[in-house]
């Protein structure tokens, strides 16, 4: 008894290891993984909102896994909660295995650590799996974590409540089907899993639930569902944020659980240790292979702009900058927030035209610093604009709250109340975003308060006077008109000024450098316009400057 005991408090320490392993795996490691999660979604508390989501198949798992995203808007809770989940899923995975095989559990949980690595993975998955799990947990009516004394079937079936089990056969049957179907439309086709499972407990006797279950994914195909495509209705709709696409990995863990639970009872004892220390060791080396260090770079650096943690971005910048122009966009935005664009912009890799603002791609990311300098800047339009195009390109048709809040701030400044008030009405209904929302209420129709705003009021002076068309080829032009209406506008000044060097427009700076010198505030001409200014006059003869090197490498490119 001792033993046994001895052995459960183990168990239990190493589930806590690895929740507070993957707490802290997202909570100080990634979280701006947990933050681009967050800002792709807009949960909302209202009936309306749940009836959404539970009409569809897997919509329970949507729904509980959007629940749990919204705190990631507090990225440290956020992690405290993918702790909770994957111990979960390694505790029940190990209710599928024999009590020897317990170091198994831990396969398909760092499996699914290095897939989420993948930033569409949504958690809607992780929360079907645990629906499936959870369910086959139950349904098993299992002994001694899953088996008989002896961890094989044939005890398992000579244990009495097993057999007592058989008496209600009447009711049986009526059972299975409601729990299949059930399971199906709670958390998706990983129902097949649950189907797998009740097969390893019970035998081929269970065998007609895969036919049910496939019986039951073409009838609601049929009848239900003839807008989807039969792709989706058999591989799932909510567990990846792309539609029509799912990761060969989201089938290989359900299905290392179900390989798991068929092996492990016949592996001797030797076997098992050495299965599990390999595939364990092997697995965590895994981990880190999932997740590519430039795309979570760019992640992190949008987070920190979304946090105007401006002295960051710098700082990390400094140290490394993947060369694109999405990285650019960041770190030009945090320079010229901290005035530091015009010393220091070519000491920084630029991408060239694009390096300060963005065209408009369709993707739901390439934007977001774009339009974070639009803000800034006071084009408010054009703020909107990026915003209402970025909400739009999220692939599963998902609000987002960081893009509404920005578009229902735009609409405060341009006194367009009524556009403002159906987007407040939205974030009203969330968690995090309430507070915000009951505020920024209380501005609409109302001038002289917005005008009052250190924010809202400030950009309503800094933004266009008169109407035109955007045309992004001439930025430089547009970027002129905005600092002459206002020459308060430093930042505006800045891009201006570092548009023109980006396009080689040699004789626009030269022409332009009384602005500076009368409007910038600077007791000395900037250190980048120096050198900028050194190797226009030796006509690209003087060596070691930084915007000469720029120069180079965009000829050498554009041949």
């Amino acid at each position: 008894m001792q033993e046994e005991q001895r052995a459960r408090c183990w168990k239990w320490a190493l589930t806590l290891v690895l929740g507070i392993g993957v707490a802290l795996f997202w909570g100080v490691g990634y979280p701006h993984a947990l933050s681009y999660q967050e800002q792709y979604q807009l949960f909302l508390w209202s009936a309306d909102y749940f009836c959404q989501r539970i009409v569809v198949p897997g919509g329970l798992a949507d729904y509980l896994g959007e629940f749990v995203v919204q705190f990631y808007y507090v990225p440290l809770l956020g992690a405290l909660l993918l702790g909770v989940l994957f111990a979960l899923l390694q505790g029940l995975t190990a209710r599928q295995l024999s009590p020897r095989a317990y170091l198994l559990s831990f396969i398909p949980t760092l499996l699914l650590l290095r897939t989420m690595g993948d930033e569409n993975v949504l958690l809607s998955y992780l929360v079907a799996l645990l629906l499936v799990l959870a369910a086959a947990a139950v349904g098993g009516h299992r002994a001694n974590g899953g088996y008989g004394a002896n961890g094989s079937y044939k005890a398992y079936k000579s244990y009495e409540p097993y057999k007592s089990y058989k008496s209600y056969r009447p009711y049986r049957l009526a059972c299975w089907l409601a729990v299949v179907a059930l399971l199906w439309w709670a958390a998706g086709p990983l129902a097949w899993l649950y189907v797998a499972l009740q097969v390893v407990q019970h035998g081929w006797r269970r065998g007609w639930q895969v036919l049910w279950l496939l019986a039951l994914q073409l009838g609601s195909y049929a009848f239900l569902l003839p807008q989807w495509p039969l792709r989706s209705v058999l591989l799932g709709h909510n567990y990846y944020r792309i539609p029509l696409e799912l990761p060969v990995m989201l089938w290989v863990i359900p299905l290392v659980i179900l390989l798991l639970a068929l092996t492990a009872r016949w592996m001797n004892s030797r076997l098992v240790v050495l299965m599990q220390g390999v595939l364990a060791v092997g697995a965590a080396i895994a981990v880190p292979s999932g997740y590519d260090r430039d795309k979570y770079e760019l992640i992190r650096q949008d987070y920190l702009v979304r946090g105007e943690r401006w002295d960051e971005l710098i700082s990390r910048a400094e140290h490394y900058q993947v060369p694109t122009a999405f990285s650019c966009n960041c770190v030009n935005l945090a320079l010229a927030q901290k005035h530091q664009l015009a010393e220091r912009m070519f000491d920084f890799y630029q991408s060239g035209d694009d390096a300060l603002l963005m065209p408009r791609l369709r993707d739901l990311t390439s934007n977001l610093p774009t339009a974070e300098a639009f803000w800034r800047l006071g084009m408010v339009n054009s703020a909107i604009r990026y915003m209402t195009d970025l909400q739009a390109s999220i692939l599963n048709a998902r609000k987002s709250g960081r893009m509404t809040q920005r578009i229902a701030e735009g609409c405060i400044v341009n006194g367009q109340y009524r556009v403002a008030e159906k987007h407040l009405a939205l974030l009203r209904q969330s968690l995090f975003y309430r507070s915000w929302a009951e505020e920024a209420y209380t501005y609409l129709n109302n001038n002289a308060r917005v005008d009052s705003h250190p924010v809202w009021g400030r950009l309503r002076q800094l933004r266009y006077r008169e109407n035109f068309l955007y045309n992004y080829p001439e930025m430089d032009k547009m970027l002129g008109i905005l600092f002459s209406n206002n020459t308060q506008n430093r930042m505006a000044l800045d891009y201006f000024m570092g548009q023109l060097l980006l396009r080689g427009n040699v004789q626009g700076f030269r022409q332009y450098m009384p602005w500076v010198q009368q409007h910038g505030g600077y007791s000395y001409m900037p250190l980048g316009y120096q050198d900028a200014a050194r190797f226009i006059q030796s006509r690209g003869q003087a060596e070691g400057t930084k915007y000469g090197e720029y120069v180079k490498r965009k000829m050498k490119t554009a041949q």
